[in-house]
């Protein structure tokens, strides 16, 4: 019974851990640029005296979905999004550099050019900083123009470059802030040929309708952990009785 009781324990264990997967995806239905956690279980077996005759279950993140989502036009000048594979390169809130599709850019009190969650964007030679401008305008290879204030129409002065990369998708993961890294700790080169388009923001790439039927497919399961585990209990409770009588 205490076997059984344990694997059902850790089955419902590793059903709910999947479930924090699942509505970490679905919580991030309408970020700008978010990329879907996949999610597995697989056996393992249960090591200790004897055989290991029995296994139990582990749920693990394989890799995360880096599948295009939905392109969305804004209008926005500092609005820019990711023509097919590549990353924006940002300073992490730790201090590291990091990957991300979030084009949501604007300009703090400081003149820093930061993503809607305030991480500064790196360019040619570290964070993007902006003077005052009358106008501002992102090419497609990520090259920021400005006209200073009180500059004629035409006037037009190249101030830096969004660090745009491409690496292999295979060398890198998702971190725990949400941003992607290198697998070995380096800094991703500058792509030249990632191109973005301004006045547009891609969408998160979870399917809100799919999330939603997982997540009420992963409450069956823990429900049926659930009564696993109780069926345990009453057969132990029912052994106990019998050897009473006895």
């Amino acid at each position: 019974m205490d076997r059984m009781l344990y694997i059902s324990m850790n089955a419902a264990q590793q059903t709910m851990l999947a479930q924090a997967t699942n509505s970490n995806n679905l919580a991030n239905v309408n970020t700008t640029g978010f990329r879907q956690d996949f999610e597995q279980f697989r056996s393992m077996p249960v090591f200790g005296e004897g055989l290991p005759t029995r296994v139990y279950s582990m749920n693990e993140r394989p890799a995360t979905d880096y599948q295009q989502g939905n392109i969305q036009s804004t209008g926005r000048e500092l609005d820019i999004s990711v023509q097919g594979e590549g990353f924006i390169a940002v300073l992490g809130k730790d201090g590291r550099e990091g990957y991300t599709r979030s084009g949501d850019l604007h300009i703090t009190v400081a003149g820093q050019l930061v993503t809607g969650t305030g991480l500064a964007v790196m360019g040619e030679g570290g964070p993007i900083a902006i003077p005052p401008a009358e106008k501002i305008e992102i090419g497609v290879d990520g090259t920021i123009s400005i006209r200073p204030i009180g500059a004629a129409e035409n006037s037009l002065a190249v101030l830096d470059r969004i660090k745009l990369v491409k690496p292999e998708l295979k060398n890198v993961f998702k971190d725990s802030d949400g941003l992607l890294r290198m697998q070995d700790g380096s800094a991703a080169p500058l792509d030249a040929t990632v191109k973005v388009a301004s006045g547009t923001l891609e969408g998160s790439n979870v399917n809100a309708v799919g999330a939603l039927v997982k997540m009420i497919a992963l409450q069956r399961q823990y429900e049926m952990q659930v009564k696993m585990m109780k069926s345990a209990d009453d057969n132990s409770a029912a052994s106990a009785r019998l050897l009473q009588f006895n």
